[in-house]
């Protein structure tokens, strides 16, 4: 019998599967320990978990949960269209907003078109533009920022899409207001730009790319439940752009993609205001105090304006599975082309603790 590679579709074949970040469960189960006692800072959670109001958004939902959901998420909808000035056709829910970034390739996408991203960004768009047989343009970023300049000159006749995580992960660096302004009046109109502004409520002053959809420009703005607000686990992300563009969009999305507990969860989540508020606080002392400790142990940095710290510690495979054996999960880099790095979620200040001192103990009990 012929392998069933020979009936798939081609592209598919040497595709990297995205790896997410190991699991507590599975840890708990490799290493013979129960799951309470490990620390994941590894898929940059919110330590905090959902707002309360969500926990009781979703606890009031279950009893529907025979129904089927609404599956323009109508009140969603509206209550994020008041929130970011815009109107109801702007939007689109996605079960998370990587489904979205499907749906981009589903709309835009086809075998030997070009997509332009940042050499040290999110690996999923490289790998959704592989699943529809496009080239993928990593433009290099040799201080691990975007180089927005590089990229209008990566442009080919073929592409189609651009990505730009903003801020970006794994670096959590920045592009500002000024050099993305500038980057967008050089793009050609048939070409589509897309902000990935996962990590945008942890910003004390974020680039303003709505704009761009308020001028009817061909970008669109991706945002999430699952940071800051703390939904992960639900899956629930969102899109903004122009309605024509939106309209497109949704003829890749399939009816009720979006769960209704997790619709309810992040409805709820939007009207407290309390619990982002100190989600980002705990968030900024926490990365400030992780920074100061990779300084005083010489180690090198990047500083980070989302919910996780990028440092260099020389083996980021080998320092991950020593980390891991103190049950501690962190994330290590070579799918990034960053071998030598480590990504390390802001957590409590006492889970922060505790890494940072398995980190000394790992690297030799540096001082400092």
């Amino acid at each position: 019998m012929s392998s069933i590679w020979d009936l798939a579709n081609p592209q598919l074949r040497d595709l990297r599967v995205y790896e997410p970040g190991k699991p507590i469960e599975e840890t708990a189960r490799e290493l013979g320990t129960d799951a309470g006692h490990i620390i994941k800072l590894a898929s940059n959670e919110n330590p905090l978990g959902p707002s309360p109001k969500a926990l009781a958004a979703i606890r009031a939902a279950l009893e529907s949960s025979h129904l089927y959901p609404d599956g323009g998420g109508y009140y969603l909808c509206d209550a994020l269209a008041a929130q970011l000035g815009v109107s109801r056709d702007h939007l689109i829910l996605g079960s998370g907003s990587n489904e979205i970034i499907e749906f981009l390739g589903h709309a835009f996408l086809d075998r030997g078109d070009d997509v332009i991203t940042s050499e040290h960004a999110f690996i999923a768009y490289k790998l959704v533009a592989a699943i529809f047989g496009a080239r993928t343009i990593e433009v290099p970023s040799p201080d691990l920022r975007h180089d927005l300049d590089a990229m209008i000159a990566a442009i080919t006749p073929k592409t189609r899409l651009i990505f730009i995580a903003n801020p970006n992960n794994p670096t959590g660096t920045l592009a500002g207001q000024e050099e993305i302004d500038r980057f967008i009046e050089r793009v050609p109109e048939n070409v589509v730009v897309v902000f990935d502004e996962a990590y945008f409520e942890y910003l004390d002053d974020p680039p303003d790319t709505l704009r761009f959809v308020r001028e009817g420009r061909n970008v669109a703005v991706l945002r999430t439940f699952s940071k800051i607000q703390g939904l992960a686990g639900l899956r629930i992300g969102y899109g903004i752009a122009r309605p024509e563009l939106i309209r497109v969009l949704q003829k890749a999305r399939q009816p009720f993609n979006v769960n209704g507990l997790a619709q309810a969860a992040a409805l709820a989540g939007l009207a407290d205001v309390e619990h982002r508020r100190e989600t980002k606080r705990i968030t900024d002392e926490g990365r400030a105090w992780l920074q100061e400790q990779f300084a005083a142990m010489d180690l090198r940095y990047v500083p980070s304006v989302a919910n996780f710290v990028l440092v260099n510690v020389g083996d980021g495979a080998e320092i991950f599975r020593a980390l891991l054996h103190r049950q501690i999960i962190v994330r290590a880099l070579k799918g990034y082309n960053l071998a030598e790095w480590i990504r390390i979620s802001v957590g409590t200040m006492e889970q922060n603790r505790r890494c940072i001192a398995a980190l000394r103990e790992v690297l030799g009990n540096r001082p400092g």
